[in-house]
């Protein structure tokens, strides 16, 4: 389930003759392995990089910068959220899928929390994986379904919480700002927004950067979770 468009970032999907660089972090080599094949089988993306444990992906990640890391969520040490936190905090371009056995929804929330576009189950289809590392690079945030559903329940509770005279848009943002933040909110790419405003996406793009830097948010899934708890969803969304 894809939940919010992201900001700005290296690319606009995958570039023409040039594979999405992707990085994969898990303390299993068997499985860094068999993923680096799900990762490369059709073209679309290459593995340049691979980290046994958090420390060592920062690592890897500040020496390779790769478009996208596929991180495990638990490995020895420095574990794969606050690695997560540490290169979204150095690159916020770098797009963060989190790969896991775990469907506890602190991970996952610690997860949006640090910065990560995306969270999936590692018995998550080969496929899915494929797809979602080039969504994620083309500025969605990935969800998978199950862990989806906890995330729109956080949304409802926070809705639920939020007292009525709380609720009015942001001051810091401006009136386009807003609007761009409802439709995040939706689930809309950046695309889909500059359609929507009539627009280019560059300035959807910016707008986004904006948005993050003024409420002071880490990831776009961040910006959805903002957006419903000061009820600024669309009708129909």
């Amino acid at each position: 389930m894809d939940l919010a468009s992201a900001g700005a970032g290296r690319g606009n999907g995958a570039r023409p003759g040039e594979a999405i660089r992707v990085v994969i972090a898990d303390d299993h080599a068997m499985y860094r392995r068999g993923m680096a094949v799900v990762v490369e089988l059709d073209g679309v993306a290459r593995v340049v990089g691979q980290a046994s444990n958090g420390d060592e992906a920062v690592e890897v990640c500040h020496r390779l910068q790769p478009d996208v890391v596929l991180m495990d969520v638990r490995m020895p040490g420095v574990g794969g959220i606050e690695a997560a936190r540490r290169l979204h905090t150095a690159d916020p371009d770098t797009r963060i899928l989190m790969l896991t056995m775990s469907d506890d929804e602190t991970d996952l929330f610690e997860a949006v929390k640090a910065g990560a576009c995306g969270y999936l189950l590692k018995d998550s289809p080969g496929e899915d994986v494929a797809d979602a590392i080039r969504r994620v690079y083309d500025g969605q945030a990935i969800i998978s379904a199950g862990m989806a559903s906890t995330l729109l329940q956080e949304f409802t509770r926070l809705s639920q919480d939020t007292p009525a005279d709380a609720v009015s848009p942001d001051s810091r943002l401006t009136e386009q700002e807003v609007e761009v933040l409802r439709l995040v909110a939706r689930g809309q790419s950046n695309r889909e927004i500059a359609e929507s405003l009539g627009t280019a996406e560059n300035t959807v793009k910016n707008h986004v950067r904006s948005i993050l830097e003024k409420l002071h948010l880490h990831s776009r899934v961040e910006d959805a979770v903002y957006a419903h708890q000061q009820r600024l969803t669309p009708p129909d969304g």
